[in-house]
């Protein structure tokens, strides 16, 4: 590819992402089509798991929606700017999940299994962490609790849901997305250990 055209494909991909800081939904579905691929490939790379690096993909393009005011193509290529959200949240997740092995090995040291309760402090924990989802869960919209529940529950794509409710799949990514956003607003610190 030449130069021009190189300056050009760039133009238009910076385009896409100020559309996307204006709220367009449509400019999200398209950057998503684009990237979504060589994002999952790169954070399962880091993650070694293609679950916590589809979770990782998704936390990306939430983080796209919300930030893409802040994206500035004087000092990167979009793809160069999705790739480094893409590491940076996948190394987060990959801290988090070294912390949290270390914390319960840390409390099973403390309270060796003759002296824990039948369930273990860790079950308890993990049963307040799915009330407070639940709960979160039934306070968004129907058409935005819908789509997660797909996904999440019943471990479809986004194009099976789609197809399984005839939505188009750009209005699936968004729903998503939003949800996903509110979710995150809700729950706060806690979605890292949600997600």
């Amino acid at each position: 590819m030449n130069a021009v055209a190189q300056k050009r494909d760039r133009a238009m991909e910076a385009r896409l992402v100020e559309r996307i800081a204006e709220g367009s939904s449509e400019a999200l579905s398209e950057l998503y089509d684009q990237y979504s691929s060589l994002l999952l490939a790169l954070s399962r790379r880091v993650l070694g798991s293609q679950e916590e690096a589809e979770d990782v993909l998704q936390e990306v393009f939430v983080q796209v929606w919300r930030q893409a005011h802040r994206y500035d193509s004087k000092r990167s290529s979009v793809s160069t700017w999705l790739s480094l959200i893409t590491r940076s949240r996948s190394i987060d997740r990959l801290r988090s999940r070294n912390v949290q092995d270390k914390t319960a090995q840390a409390a099973h040291e403390e309270n060796p299994p003759g002296d824990a309760s039948p369930e273990g402090a860790s079950n308890v924990l993990e049963r307040e962490r799915r009330l407070r989802l639940r709960t979160e869960l039934a306070e968004l919209p129907k058409e935005q609790r819908q789509v997660l529940e797909l996904a999440f529950y019943k471990g479809m794509t986004q194009s099976e849901i789609a197809a399984s409710t005839g939505i188009p799949l750009g209005t699936v990514k968004t729903r998503t997305l939003l949800a996903m956003r509110k979710l995150k607003k809700a729950l706060g610190a806690e979605i890292r250990d949600l997600l």
